[in-house]
C-alpha cells in the first residue's frame, strides 16, 4: 500500500481520487448490445448468453424444479445464516415505512404525501467468482416490503446453465419468484425494454462489472430509472492510537478482495498504528485465497498519516467513502461529525462485513464520491411519494390573491384565470 505522511491540504484532492473507471469508452459496444436485445428479444439473449457466458440455454426462466433442487444443495448452516440476515434486514427496513399526515398550510388549504410502491423493479445479481447472494436479500426484501407488484431478478448462469444455489435460496427467502438466467449488459437491456420472457421494469437495481454499469447509465438516459451511479467498491478506516492493527488490516483486506479496482484507505493520527497495519496487511494477505486480486487493489490503496483528528475528519469527509469504519477512542463523537459517507461502522467491534451481510443496514451504497449527494438503497428507493392538495371555498379566497399576483408577474394569464374564475 502507498504510505503518505502528513500531506498538505492542497494535495488532498489528489489523495482522494479513485482508480479510473471510464465507462464512456464502452458506450458504443454496450449501446450495440442493448439495441440487439431490444430488437431480438429472447432469441438475442440466448445467443448473447452463448457468446459471453459460454452456455447453451433453451429457455431463460428458472423453473420451480430448479429452485427446489438448488435449495437442497445449500447446507443448513448457510440457510440459517440467510434466515437470520433476512430477519435483521427486514426489521431495519420495515422501520423506514413512511406515514404521511395532512398539513394545513393556511386555512382551507390542506396538503399531504402518499407513499406508493414502484410497480415493477428489476434486480441484477452478479455471478462469477463471487456470486452475491447477499445482494438478493438487500434488494429483494425492501422491494417486497415496499409493495412492488413485480420483482424481476436476472443473474448469469454457469456453463452448465445453473444458477448458484445460494442465490436461488436467498431469492426464496426474499420472496422473489421471477428469476432469469441472463447476465451482463444484455440483462440490463432485457429488464429495461422487456422481451418475450422477461418483463419490462420501471427501475433497475444492483451492482455489476463495467459493462453492466455502462448499460445502466445508457438505459437511464431516457427509458428506465436506476438505483444510483456506481463505481468500484471502497472503504476508509478512520483510526487513532486505540485501534487494533489486526482489525484495521482485516477491514482493509475485506474490501480489497472484492476486485482489482477496489480501494482501501486508512486515515490515522497514529504513526505506530500505521507501521503495524502495514505489517499486518502483508501477513494477512499471504493467507487469502483471493490474494492476487487483493494485491492489485492494494496497489492503488493508501495509508495516510495526518496531524490530528480534525484533519482526519476533514479528509474523510472530502473522500466521501462508500464504507467508513471509525476505530477511535471517541467514535460516537467522531461519527457525529461525518457528513459524507454511504454507511458508517462505529467502534472496534463493527467490521464492514457485518453490514455487507447481516446487521440489517443495506450494502447497496454510493461509490466514487457519490456519497456527497446520494444515499444508499433503502425502503424509499422502492417507493414514490405523490403529493395531494385540497382547497376549500375559504381556502381559494385566501390563497387566490397570492397565486394571481405570482401568475400575473410571470405573464401566465391562464394560470391566473384558473384562480380568478373560482374566486
Amino acid at each position: 500500500m502507498n504510505i503518505i505522511e502528513y500531506p498538505q491540504p492542497e494535495t488532498w484532492s489528489e489523495l482522494v481520487k479513485r482508480p479510473l473507471l471510464d465507462t464512456e469508452q464502452l458506450f458504443d459496444t454496450v449501446r450495440s448490445l442493448i439495441e440487439t436485445v431490444r430488437r431480438g428479444g429472447d432469441k438475442a439473449l440466448l445467443e448473447l448468453e452463448a457468446r459471453f457466458d459460454h452456455v447453451q440455454l433453451t429457455s431463460l426462466a428458472v423453473t420451480d424444479a430448479e429452485r427446489e433442487a438448488a435449495e437442497a444443495l445449500v447446507d443448513d448452516t448457510l440457510k440459517a445464516a440467510l434466515q437470520q440476515a433476512a430477519h435483521n434486514i427486514e426489521t431495519f427496513h420495515a422501520a423506514q415505512r413512511f406515514e404521511g399526515r395532512p398539513v394545513e398550510t393556511m386555512p382551507g388549504v390542506t396538503c399531504r404525501q402518499k407513499a406508493v410502491a414502484i410497480e415493477k423493479v428489476g434486480l441484477y445479481i452478479p455471478g462469477g467468482t463471487a456470486p452475491l447472494f447477499s445482494t438478493v436479500l438487500m434488494l429483494g426484501i425492501p422491494a417486497r416490503l415496499a409493495g412492488c407488484r413485480e420483482i424481476v431478478l436476472c443473474t448469469p448462469p454457469d456453463k452448465e446453465g445453473h444458477i448458484h444455489p445460494a442465490i436461488l435460496t436467498a431469492a426464496r427467502i426474499a420472496g422473489i419468484t421471477h428469476i432469469y438466467k441472463v447476465g451482463g449488459a444484455q440483462a440490463i437491456a432485457a429488464m429495461a425494454y422487456g422481451t418475450e420472457s422477461i418483463p419490462k421494469v420501471y427501475k433497475i437495481f444492483g451492482p455489476g462489472n463495467q459493462y453492466v454499469t455502462a448499460a445502466k447509465q445508457l438505459v437511464s438516459l431516457r427509458d428506465v430509472a436506476i438505483d444510483m451511479p456506481a463505481g468500484p467498491s471502497e472503504v476508509a478506516v478512520l483510526a487513532d492510537h486505540t485501534a487494533k492493527a489486526a482489525y484495521v488490516a482485516a477491514d482493509l483486506l475485506s474490501q480489497a478482495e472484492h476486485g482489482a479496482d477496489s480501494q482501501a484507505m486508512l486515515i490515522t493520527t497514529s504513526p505506530k498504528l500505521l507501521a503495524k497495519v502495514q505489517v499486518e496487511v502483508e501477513r494477512q494477505l499471504a493467507a487469502l485465497p483471493r490474494k492476487e486480486l487483493a494485491a492489485q487493489a492494494l496497489a492503488h490503496s493508501r495509508l495516510i498519516l495526518v496531524n490530528d483528528m480534525e484533519e482526519a475528519i476533514r479528509l474523510t469527509n472530502l473522500y466521501a467513502p462508500e464504507h467508513l469504519i471509525i476505530e477511535t477512542e471517541a467514535y460516537h463523537q467522531v461519527g457525529d461529525r461525518i457528513v459524507n459517507a454511504g454507511s458508517v461502522f462505529l467502534g472496534h467491534y463493527t467490521p464492514e462485513s457485518a453490514g455487507d451481510y447481516a446487521s440489517g443496514t443495506n450494502h447497496t451504497l454510493p461509490t466514487n464520491g457519490y456519497a456527497r449527494a446520494y444515499s444508499g438503497v433503502s425502503l424509499d428507493s422502492f417507493i414514490r411519494k405523490i403529493t395531494f392538495q385540497e382547497i376549500t371555498r375559504e381556502g381559494i379566497r385566501l390563497i387566490g390573491p397570492v397565486v394571481e399576483a405570482m401568475a400575473q408577474a410571470e405573464q401566465l394569464t391562464a394560470h391566473k384565470n384558473a384562480v380568478t374564475l373560482r374566486m
